[in-house]
This record gives structure tokens, sequence and C-alpha cells, in this order.
């Protein structure tokens, strides 16, 4: 039993000691096939570098050569080009120096020679100066007054000239620009074939008897101060026979007063609340009109995009007279021109014809103001939102300002056509008396003129000429400054002829 079990127990252990030392001797035999193979592996790579030490380096050699090759070439090239650089700046030098001791040459004989001109100037200068000595001795003029004959000749043939040439040109134009306005103008007045003026600014109301006249006063005189405060009017009850005047600077309300006092006539009931009501139904019926006028006078033209203020502004203009003539039919009428004119020559025709419905609004305007009818419209027309343009036209057609634009012109224009076609117009005969003095007068101011008068109604003004103060080439320029004078001066409508009259008259007597 207890060598079993000694058995036992040592066969294992010697189990485990061979195991084990087997174990460490294959151990040591995987390690030392490891370090051969390791060793094998470093030697292998210590080759390889080797071998790619000496590869880098033969490149290396190799591109160290080439650069070397290439630095060569490049060195040999600029010794070659800085070669040639010097042989042309030698030449170059050489050149310089030529043209270095020309010049020093050229300089030497410059030097002579202004030598010689400025000796041959001083003896020139003397004989000059001899000469003109002896030509003033011979003229028995100075050199200063010889110039200034000479300038004044020259001068006066210059004139002459240059007003032969004017002359020329101004008939020339006048040739074509005649033609061409005649026919745009009688194209235009052909168009245009409205009556003769037959409004009248005073309003006058019938009666049926001189009774009414009592009882339009009414009893102390209240009904007559109560229609005068409603309407703004002064009535006039005088001595004319079943007749009232009434009197008032603003036509709309010199209309309300006429047409109130008419039915007040008719009604019969003649009393301060009758006449209130009446002038409160008649005041809507004409404001009413205004605005019907506005519209009409809008679908006359064919005019669109018109605000209410406006078309108001327009309408006014119906119960408006200027020298007897309607402002609305006058500015319609200037608006069909300015259309006309405007499509004959290539301007705006809606522009300009809504400008000249618009040209004369200030007339109407209900607010007192001291500018003039021009400056008042054109600052409606700023307020109402028109085209800068429109304002401009309607401030410019008095040539209170500048005309900016060519329809601006065009209205100047179509307003005098119809403000001096015949009939269009009345004028008082002190006005007419004064305008044509004042022709006269503005023509006697200038130099030269003995006589002017004025004919044809103011339409035409002939001036006598001194022929000994006004030669015939300076009767054209003196025309021309009266005209622009005139212009500057007066207001007159339609054209001025001037037609100036020199004459020349030589008695003798044969014995």
């Amino acid at each position: 039993m207890s060598t079993e079990m000694i058995l036992f127990i040592v066969l294992p252990v010697a189990g485990i000691l061979l195991g084990w030392t087997i174990r460490w001797i294959y151990a040591r035999f995987q390690l030392s096939a490891s370090e051969q193979k390791a060793e094998r592996v470093r030697q292998d790579a210590i080759k390889e570098a080797e071998a790619q030490k000496k590869e880098i380096l033969l490149q290396a050699k190799e591109q160290l050569i080439q650069d070397r090759n290439q630095q060569e070439r490049e060195n040999r090239e600029r010794r070659t080009e800085l070669q040639r650089y010097e042989s042309r700046v030698s030449k170059k030098e050489e050149l310089l120096d030529q043209r270095a001791q020309e010049f020093d040459k050229r300089d030497k004989e410059f030097a002579v020679q202004t030598a010689d001109f400025q000796k041959r100037s001083e003896v020139l200068a003397e004989k000059e100066a001899n000469l003109r000595s002896e030509l003033e001795r011979i003229s028995g003029l100075t050199a200063e007054e010889a110039k200034a004959l000479i300038i004044k000749n020259l001068e006066n043939d210059a004139r002459h000239d240059a007003q032969a040439l004017l002359n020329k040109i101004d008939q020339e134009a006048q040739v074509t620009a005649e033609k061409k306005a005649q026919e745009v103008l009688v194209a235009a007045i052909q168009r245009i074939a409205t009556e003769t003026t037959s409004d009248i600014t005073v309003a006058t109301v019938s009666l049926p008897s001189d009774e009414m006249k009592g009882r339009i006063i009414g009893r102390e005189g209240r009904n007559i101060r109560s229609l005068e405060t409603l309407t703004g009017v002064d009535i006039i009850i005088d001595d004319t026979p079943e007749a009232v005047v009434i009197s008032c600077f603003d036509p709309v309300r010199k209309e309300i007063a006429r047409v109130a006092l008419e039915r007040l006539i008719i009604d019969g009931r003649i009393h301060p609340a009758r006449i209130e009501e009446i002038v409160q139904k008649v005041t809507r019926e004409i404001q009413q009109k205004i605005y019907e006028e506005g519209e009409r006078a809008l679908f006359d033209l064919g005019i669109h995009n018109m605000g209410q203020e406006a078309i108001r502004a327009i309408g006014r203009l119906y119960f408006r007279t200027s020298y007897g003539q309607n402002v609305l039919t006058h500015s319609k009428e200037v608006a069909e021109l300015a259309s006309i004119l405007a499509a004959e020559v290539g301007a705006n025709r809606e522009l300009a014809k809504r400008a000249a419905l618009l040209h004369d609004i200030g007339k109407g305007a209900e607010n007192d103001s001291d500018q003039n009818h021009a400056e008042v419209g054109a600052e409606m027309a700023r307020k109402m939102g028109e085209d800068p343009r429109i304002v401009n036209a309607i401030a410019a057609h008095h040539n209170d300002c500048e005309a900016q634009t060519i329809e601006a012109v065009i209205i100047q224009i179509a307003d005098a056509i119809s403000a001096a076609r015949p009939g269009a117009r009345r004028e008082t005969v002190d006005n007419y008396v004064k305008r044509l003095e004042n022709l006269e007068e503005t023509a006697k101011k200038f130099a030269g003129v003995e006589q002017a008068y004025a004919i044809q109604a103011g339409r035409e003004l002939r001036i006598l000429v001194n022929n000994e103060k006004i030669p015939d080439d300076q009767v054209k320029e003196l025309a021309k400054n009266i005209a622009k004078q005139i212009e500057t001066d007066l207001r007159y409508p339609g054209r001025i002829k001037i037609t100036m009259i020199r004459e020349t008259r030589i008695v003798e007597y044969a014995r």
C-alpha cells in the first residue's frame, strides 16, 4: 500500500517535471529560432537600407550634376547677354559722344548766328523807326492815329458785311419760316371757328314795373340789405326805368344774385326768409352748374383724370369774362389751338391741351390775392398735383417766368391767337388810346427816330428815321432794337409790324 501510494505520488510528479522540461526545451528552441529569424530580418533590412542609400546617393549625384550643368548653361547665356548689352552700351556711348560734339558745334554756330541776327535786328529797327517817322511826316498821322483809323475802317467793313449776311439769312429764314408758320396757323385757325364775343360784364335784371323796385328795397331797406348780405353783391337801384343793376367783383356771386332776384320777382314773395331760401337754392344750383360746365369742357376736349377741385376751378371760368370774352370759351379755344400746334411741331399734344385748358384758372380763384392770375393759377395747379411742366406753362403764359418746355411756348402762342383774332375781345377807348400812345413813345425814345405812328389798331408801327443820323445799313438793327424794347416794356394782343421809313431828298436848281 505504501509502495503504491509512493508510485501514485512520484509518477505524477515525474510526469510534471518531464513535461515542464520538454516545454522548456521547446521554448528555448522557439526562442533561438525567433532570434535567428530576427537577425536575418535585421540583416536583410540593413542590406536593403544600404542599397536604397546607394540609390539615393546616385540620384542626388545625378541631380546635382544636372543642376550644375543647367547653372553653367544659364551662366553662359547671361555672360553672352551681358556681352551684347556691353556692346550696345559702348555703341550708344560712342553715338552720344558724336552727338555731343555735333551739338557743341551747332551751339557755337547758333551763337554766331544769334549775334548776327541781333546786329541785323538793330539795323532793321533803326530803318523801321526812320521809315515810320517818314510815313508819319508824309501822312500827317501818328502811328496810333493810323492804327485807330485802320481799325475803324475794318470795323465798318465787318459791320457792313455782317449786316448784309444777317439780312440775307433773315430773308431766307422769312421765306421758309413765314410759309411754314402760315400753314400751321391757317390749319389751326380753320379748325377753330368759334363765334365772336357777346358776353357783357354788367348784370342787369329787368323788372315788370317800377313798383317792383320798392318791393325789392323793402321796408326800411331790409329786403335789399338781406339780398346783398347773403349774396355779397351791390344792388344799384337808380332812375333807370324797369331795371336793376347788380355789381360784384366775383362773377359767381353776381350770377347767384341775378338768378335769385329774377326768381324772387317771378315768385312775388319778397321778404328776408324767402330771400334766404331762394339764395341757398340758387347757390346749390350754380355750384352744380359750375361742376357740369367743367365736366362738359373736359368731355368736349377729351381730357381725363381730372380731380373734382380742378373741374370746379374750370367750371368757375364759365361765369368769368376778360375784355368781354368768356374765359371758359377762351380756355377751350386755346386748348384746341395748342393741341393742333403741338401736333404740327411734334410736341406733346395731351400735355399742351391740358395746360392750355388750365392756363387761366387763376381768373376764377375764390380767394383774393396780390398775385396775378398766372401765378395764382400755377399755385392752384401745383396744389392739385398737376405735372410740373403744366405748372410752368401756366406760370409762363404771360412771360412772368421763363418757359421751360416747348409746350409752354405753344400755350403762349395759342393764347395770343385766341385773344387777338377779330371780335374775340373788346377794349375800352381809354386803354386803346393808351396802348397806341405807349407804342409811339417807345419808338421815339431811340436816337435817330423823328416820328412814329401806330396804325391798324396798333398792329403796325410806322417809324420815320432821320437819314443823316441813321445810314441804310443800320436801319435793320434799329428796327430789331425797337421790336425788342416793345416786347420788353409793353403788353399787347397779337403781333406788331414795324415799318422803317428812311428817305434822302436832294434838291438842286439849274440857273
